[in-house]
């Protein structure tokens, strides 16, 4: 009987340390941005965003030396905007339209052994009345308890949207005990809803994976891994300053074709963006808290805007 009980205790011991080994190849998750996530009684300008994630990794054996990872992602996300209130009955109150975007959208990344990051993407989709930016954020105030919304009647006019996306990050260097480092990260943008290109830093501090294995770059995920991370579970601080040039941007401007929308404003070409947050991830979970302030983003009475960003991924085979 003891010795039966001991090879029990055995296998389960064996099948335990199987499963916390293992790395899944699949993640399903959400973000959610809400500038009422920093708690100072504001609700304006990029109100809310919603976003669902699906992403798959490539069988990592079928892929050519060097490259560590490939990745599958498809998304379905809405932006929503609105001025220095979301009960703006008066056009003259406005500092920024209101406006909403609601897109599908696919991409692919490539990670690699020398740690860089490719990632292009596309998105397809609508602004206005289609995108239910006004019906989701009537909504969420109904089941909150929030004030009444007023002047969706003046937001940024229907029109569908194509957009791509090209996303480049290189690792500088990392500290000899590996516990911090230093990225480049740059990105341009180009279509019918957003034209802009920016560059910045990603600085990590914490216990941190190669960037083919964290859950930055959403690359916990694997199949057939190809190089252990430096650690099971990641538990880091970053901050991200990062400077962008925006040549047109279609829920301040309306629409490249034409100039229905009621209230437009033009855009400032050069914006400051400063992230900090926290970041946990296991083999099975990841969990994202940031911070974004932006310098000011329209040419207009607007002031610079600030809103807090969580994400939850769940892997699984």
């Amino acid at each position: 009987m003891r010795d039966k009980r001991s090879l029990f205790l055995f296998l389960l011991l064996l099948l335990s340390l199987q499963a916390y080994s293992q790395v899944y190849k699949n993640e399903f998750g959400f973000q959610s941005d809400n500038d009422s996530y920093l708690a100072q009684g504001s609700d304006r300008y990029y109100t809310n965003g919603l976003f669902i994630y699906f992403r798959r990794a490539v069988d990592q054996s079928k892929l050519s030396e060097g490259l560590e990872k490939k990745i599958y992602e498809i998304t379905a996300g809405q932006k929503m905007f609105n001025p220095i209130s979301g009960q703006a009955p008066n056009p003259d109150r406005h500092d920024r339209p209101f406006a909403g975007y609601l897109y599908g959208g696919a991409a692919l990344t490539w990670l690699t052994s020398r740690e860089s990051v490719w990632k292009a993407g596309i998105e397809l989709g609508t602004t206005g009345p289609n995108s239910l930016a006004e019906d989701a954020q009537e909504l969420l105030h109904s089941v909150i308890g929030f004030y009444e919304i007023a002047g969706w009647e003046y937001q940024i006019r229907n029109q569908v949207h194509a957009n791509f996306s090209l996303q480049y990050t290189k690792l500088i260097g990392r500290s000899a005990g590996g516990s911090t480092d230093f990225s480049f990260d740059g990105y341009v943008h180009g279509g019918t809803i957003f034209n802009a290109a920016g560059a910045g830093i990603l600085f990590r501090t914490g216990r941190i994976n190669q960037l083919f294995n964290s859950g930055s770059h959403h690359a916990s995920i694997g199949h057939q891994p190809k190089t252990k991370g430096l650690t099971e579970r990641e538990f880091f601080f970053y901050a991200k300053p990062e400077l962008s040039y925006i040549a047109y941007d279609a829920t301040i401007q309306g629409s490249l074709f034409n100039d229905d929308s009621p209230i437009t404003y033009g855009v400032k070409p050069l914006v400051f963006a400063q992230t900090l947050g926290m970041n946990y991830s296991s083999k099975r979970f990841t969990f994202d808290f940031g911070i974004v302030i932006k310098s000011k983003e329209l040419k207009s009475r607007a002031y610079a805007h600030q809103y807090g960003s969580i994400s939850m991924y769940y892997r699984f085979d």
